[in-house]
This record gives C-alpha cells, structure tokens and sequence, in this order.
C-alpha cells in the first residue's frame, strides 16, 4: 500500500479545516442575523427557526448519501462537487428577498454540506495512520468546528453591521472557491478499499427516515408534540429507519453498517457528541437575541460578546484531546458533560442585568471548556473503532448525531422557552386591552421577542417602562428554563458515557487504505 507524505498531512489537515470551517460557520453566522431578518423580510419567531433548521434539515438527512458516495466515488471528488455547488446555493440566498426563497436556498446549502463533511472526518482518518497523531488531528479538527461555531455571530454581526443582510451569505463564496483550489492541489484521493455498488435502496431508506426523525424534531414545537402529524412523523420515521436497520443487516456492502452501533464506545461516543451540540446550539439560539434584545447590544457588538467563548474553545480543544491520550476517553468525556452541565445551570441564575465581565464571561468559558473536553475525544473514540469499509457510513452516522443534537438543541431548547415566553406575554400585556391594545396586537407578540417589545413600543410612553420590564423577564425566565433543561440532559448523558466509554483509548480495527 502506498504511504502518503507524512510532511504534508499537517497541510491536509489546515486544508480540510478550511472546508470544515466553511460548513459549520454557517450554522451560526445566520443566528445573530435573527432580528435583522425578523425586521426585514417580517419573519415570525417560527420562521426564525426554520431559517436555522432549513440548513439543519437536507443536513442531516443526507450525510449517509454523502458518506456513502465519498466512499464510493472518491472523498476528494465528491468534496470538489459539494463545495462548488455550496458557493452556488450561497449566491441564491444573498439575493434572497423573501422568507421562501431564503428557505430554499438554505435547504439547497444545508444539502450540499451534507456531501463536504463526512468526506473531510474520513479523509482525515486515512492521512493520519499513527494513533496519537490521528488523535490530535481530530482535537484540531474539532477545535475548527468549535471556534466556526464561536465566530459566527461574530462574524454575522460584523457583516449585518456593516452591510446588508445577504452579505452573511455571500462571504461563503470566496471561502468555497478557496477551499476548491487548496483541496485540489493538496488533499490526495481516497476511497473505500471494497469496491461495491451504490446502495440506492438503503439510501432512500435513510434520506427519508432521518428527514421525517428531523422534521419531527424541528416542528414538535409550533405544530405540538402530540398532535397527529408530529406523531405521523415519529412513526413513520421509526418504521422508515426499523425498515433501513433490516435492509442494510442483510446486505453485504451496506450504505452503513448499523453494526457499528452495537460497539458501546461508538454509540456513547455519538451519544455524547449529540449532547454537546445539543447544549451548545439551543444555548446560542438564545443567547444571541439576549445580547440584542435585553442588553441592548447590536449585532456586531452580539458577536464581539461572545468572543471568550470562541478563545478558550480555540485553548482548550487541543488539551481535551491531549487529556483523553493521558488519562483516557471515559474520564474526559464524562467530566466535560458535568462541566457543561455547571456552565448551563450558572446561565440558569444570571440576572438581565448581570455583569458581563463577571458571570456571564464566566459561565461562557465554563461551557467551552465542557464542550472542547467533549468534543475532540468523543470524535476519536467513535472514528478508530471503524473498519476501512466502514470509516465513510461511520463518518456519516457520527455527523449525523451530531446534526439530531444540534436540531433538538434549537427545537427543544426553543419550545422549553417559547412555552413560557408565550403565555407570560398574553398574561402580561393582556391588562393593557382598555389602553388600546387590540387582540391581533396581543397574538403577534407572543410571536417573538422582537415582536413582543415593538408592540410595546405602540402603547402610550408612561405605558412602556413596566411593561418592557415584564417583557425582559417573560424571555429570562424562558432563557432560564431552557438552560435548565439542557443541564439536566447534559448531567444524565454524563453518567451513561462514563459506564461505556472505555477507561482508555480505543484501538483501531485494522489499516486504512489511501490512495496517491
């Protein structure tokens, strides 16, 4: 078997982390982009989050298509094609000037990252043979998604400070055609070493299962978690992935081996790779519009605020993935959900009027700490327990959970707030009917923030100070609960991982096969 230049895999890696970076800063540049859009193209609070979830949704239900096909057609080859047509949908949305054709060109994105990112954790696990330095790799590889997940806002608001909204879109262009020319010339081609035809059926199976799992997630809160086409979509994606699970058992060359599911390191490894994005998307969701809405901040100040976040994201991945080679992956996993865990319930407490410098920083640090302990380890344990047949569906599985995380993050963390948020609105603008307040004023603040507080600024001047202080305290107590929920899921994980992750690091199964 051939070797690949061990001087230029460091370069690999600084190429994928450009792609990488690409993918995942998309999904949060658009977050601190929310009230802008919300003004702009008049976007309800369920249209915000389905401005948030349209990428999440072709995202992760394509990833084991775009698994399957890198490792079929060429991990190179496929990560040139997604990038090409990433740039492309990116040009639609900037020009966007409505909800819907926004939707749609965030959808066409979200589809084409779906063939970039699985192609990237593969590649890396191909270039990097020896296990230490493969461990690292994967603590830089994750360091680059933490700090794209930090510097979006940062980013966004600079963008929307300075331009307009479409801009946040349109830098994705001259990022893809950089990223195009770096991979060309230096990442090298690889696929699988069994050389097996598509499987269309076990596609389909899984696209569709994973979409209607998605969907469900995504509109639990504003359809109801109970009503008949959520639960449609529960069952139908329960019986599409029991259906998937059987087809692929059966075959010889399968899109994923569901196997690897059965592997306790793996299935714990995802499990607490879903949390993590879990905590981290539904925490960003909120606090984004905190910054704007109840500290005033604009949306370059938003992002400039949660600046910490992203620097010791940026410290401290590296050392999680030194700490799981030194005292090993159970330790640091499930002492990274537990930190976690403080960081949420610390959020949980703050006032509207919190110091920023004291609390707020604080607790922002706390969960990058949490999620850069999580992150990098829980990655390299799932990835060197794969076959080489099985590295692309494993890639595919593994950003798949993480992709359901993130989703349940915005939708749950979402719904705990909109369910409280809603209700303390009605209730306390409700007395304000005899000012003049009329009913379909009343039904649209309990849309979003934003809208809650421009109808406040309609009432009479000596009307609005009380009121925008119940305002503020409808979205804490939300902020509040929604924290809270996360924590708890975060502690509880923590104590599963801990009892199946093992005390050391996993070994890997066999070679891996590069071609050059």
């Amino acid at each position: 078997m051939p070797t690949f230049p061990r001087e230029r895999r460091w370069l690999v890696l600084f190429v994928l982390c450009i792609a990488v970076f690409l993918v995942v800063v998309d999904n949060t540049i658009v977050n601190v982009a929310l009230p802008t859009l919300s003004r702009n193209l008049h976007a309800s609070n369920s249209s915000l989050q389905w401005i948030v979830d349209s990428y999440s949704l072709p995202f992760a239900g394509l990833l084991l298509a775009g698994g399957g096909l890198s490792d079929r057609l060429g991990r190179k080859r496929v990560m040139l094609t997604a990038l090409a047509a990433f740039a492309l949908f990116s040009l639609l949305a900037a020009f966007s000037h409505n909800v819907q054709t926004l939707l749609t060109a965030r959808a066409l994105m979200g589809g084409a990252a779906a063939f970039i990112f699985p192609a990237t954790l593969s590649t890396l696990t191909v270039v990097f043979e020896d296990t230490s330095e493969r461990a690292k790799a994967f603590g830089v590889w994750g360091a680059t998604t933490g700090i794209a997940i930090a510097l979006g806002p940062i980013a966004g608001g600079a963008l929307i400070t300075h331009f307009w909204y479409g801009s946040i879109f349109l830098v994705n262009v001259p990022l893809a055609l950089v990223g195009i020319g770096a991979i060309a010339l230096v990442v090298p081609e690889s696929r699988s070493p069994l050389r097996r035809p598509l499987d269309l059926v076990g596609l389909q199976l899984g696209t569709v299962g994973v979409t209607a799992l998605v969907l469900a997630i995504i509109e639990g809160p504003s359809w109801g978690w109970l009503s008949g086409s959520i639960l449609g979509l529960f069952t139908l994606a329960a019986l599409v992935l029991f259906a998937f699970t059987h087809y692929e058992l059966r075959r010889d060359g399968p899109l994923l081996d569901v196997r690897i599911f059965s592997n306790r390191t793996f299935s714990a490894g995802a499990g607490a790779i879903a949390t993590n994005f879990f905590c981290l998307f539904g925490f960003i969701f909120l606090v984004t519009q905190y910054f704007q809405m109840v500290r005033g901040y604009s949306a370059l100040s938003a992002g400039v605020h949660t600046l910490p976040f992203a620097i010791a994201v940026i410290v401290t991945t590296p050392l999680g993935a030194l700490a799981a080679l030194r005292l090993g992956t159970r330790y640091v996993v499930a002492l990274g959900l537990v930190i976690t865990a403080t960081a949420l319930w610390w959020m949980a407490t703050l006032a509207a009027n919190a110091p920023y410098g004291g609390p707020i920083v604080g607790s922002m640090v706390t969960l990058a700490i949490g999620f850069s302990l999580v992150n990098a380890p829980s990655v390299a344990a799932t990835m060197e327990t794969l076959a080489p047949e099985q590295i692309g569906g494993g890639a595919a599985g593994n950003e798949t959970t993480r992709e359901l995380g993130g989703t349940m993050g915005v939708a749950v963390i979402g719904s705990v707030f909109a369910s409280l948020f809603g209700p303390d609105i009605r209730h306390a603008m409700a007395p304000f009917r005899a000012h003049g307040l009329t009913l379909a004023q009343l039904n649209v603040a309990q849309g979003s923030m934003q809208a809650a507080q421009a109808t406040v600024a309609q009432l009479p001047a000596a009307l609005r100070p009380a009121l925008d202080r119940k305002v503020t305290n409808a979205f804490m107590e939300g902020l509040h609960r929604g924290c809270l929920v996360a924590a708890a899921t975060a502690l509880a994980v923590a104590f599963i991982v801990f009892f199946h992750l093992p005390a050391g690091r996993p070994q890997p199964v066999a070679e891996l096969v590069l071609e050059t």
